[in-house]
């Protein structure tokens, strides 16, 4: 049941964007030794080298492991933040992202994630969605998704992408339960104590 998930960090990711997924998956791991599960998620921080990753926000972050040293995952997930709009002309970020999401059970994104998986080529006539703010900057590209802003997050076979920052624990929740059931995420969720009520959601 053990599934390898890499994470692929780069200068100026947006720091949610990949700490939300860690903290579902990770808590996955937590609540199946609980509840006495063979429920396990092997989890990686990959960069383009093993130098520290300066995020979005400021946050430093140490990489697991460096792209070169990774042929396979079983799930790839690609954060956004500003610094897709540069490693989208990265010749070697989209390579690995093409060879090693062609390889994957499954490819994930979120928020401007999903524009490298579209200029790696992974996205060609498949529905996706990002962050609202991107939409234009997506669909302006020859490789011609179909963009869908308006879904937290959006399945389309193997290929799951989700909206902006705080969706990708939304997606990654789901992906839980769609791996383990939907009672196993109901519980990962209860861990994290994760039950959205944003303060400004009645005003107008």
């Amino acid at each position: 049941m053990s599934k390898s998930v890499g994470i692929l960090i780069f200068d100026d990711v947006e720091e949610l964007d990949f700490v939300g997924p860690w903290e579902v998956f990770t808590m996955a791991n937590v609540v199946a030794e609980r509840m006495h599960l063979s429920v396990a998620f092997e989890m990686s921080l990959i960069a383009p080298s093993m130098e520290p990753v300066r995020c979005a926000k400021g946050m430093r972050v140490l990489p697991d492991k460096a792209m070169a040293e990774v042929a396979r995952q079983d799930v790839i997930l690609v954060p956004g933040g500003m610094g897709t709009r540069r490693e989208v002309n990265n010749p070697e970020i989209l390579e690995w992202i093409s060879i090693v999401g062609g390889r994957a059970d499954w490819i994930t994104s979120v928020c401007t994630g999903s524009l490298l998986l579209t200029a790696a080529g992974l996205t060609r006539g498949r529905k996706i969605s990002t962050h609202h703010g991107a939409v234009d900057l997506l669909r302006n590209r020859p490789e011609a998704p179909d963009v869908r802003p308006e879904y937290r997050y959006i399945r389309d076979g193997n290929l799951v992408t989700s909206a902006g920052v705080s969706a990708g624990i939304d997606m990654s929740l789901w992906l839980v339960g769609e791996w383990h059931g939907a009672d196993f995420a109901r519980a990962v969720q209860k861990a994290m104590q994760y039950d959205p009520m944003p303060p400004y959601g009645a005003l107008t």
